[in-house]
């Protein structure tokens, strides 16, 4: 059947119909239109959100310290279905609260988009007059034991996990260093 044969027998069968049938075929034909053009609509929409998916994806997630990681794991995100009102909530401390008044834009984006964890920087210790490095034996849990690293540079070679060579600020100025020179550890160590 030919487009032409096909407007022929529509119009032949709509000579046939009374006005108000003929309403309601305008009716229906109308609301066809309408599902169509919002099928095209959703059908344009899906492509769009496809488009930009990549893009979003390689922008970086916001970057928060270890404490507002935990903060944000424990308590949950708008997006698990929980409202929370984390300032009512019970903190740690003044000191999350603080950072998030300070950092609004980073702590939503991270809410509801996800984040990553701040690594600390790590320091050795090397003594300024012998030039060794300060180690802290692991195998001893219970107390804290620290010594003078004789082994391998850490700088260059690798160290095994019985004795701890790179100490984060916070490890650093809760000991009592003396004249040690703080020596960064690079990425990847």
């Amino acid at each position: 059947m030919t487009k032409y044969d096909y407007i022929e027998k529509i119009t032949q069968n709509l000579e046939h119909l009374t006005k108000d049938e003929l309403k309601d075929v305008s009716i229906l034909t109308t609301a066809q239109l309408g599902v169509r053009s919002k099928f095209a609509e959703r059908q344009q929409l899906e492509h769009e959100i496809a488009n930009l998916t990549p893009q979003l994806q390689h922008q970086a997630l916001p970057v928060v310290p270890e404490f507002i990681g935990k903060l944000i794991n424990t308590f949950g995100t708008p997006e698990d279905g929980k409202y929370i009102n984390y300032s009512a909530s019970h903190l740690e401390n003044q000191k999350e609260l603080d950072w998030i008044d300070n950092h609004q834009k980073t702590w939503l984006t991270a809410l509801l988009f996800g984040f990553r964890v701040e690594k600390p920087q790590l320091f050795y210790l090397r003594d300024e007059l012998t030039g060794q490095f300060l180690a802290k034996d692991n195998r001893f849990k219970d107390k804290d034991r620290y010594f003078f690293w004789t082994g391998e540079d850490p700088l260059t070679h690798s160290i095994g996990t019985a004795w701890k060579l790179s100490f984060t600020q916070q490890e650093i100025d809760s000991m009592e260093t003396g004249s040690y020179e703080l020596v960064p550890v690079e990425d990847g160590e």
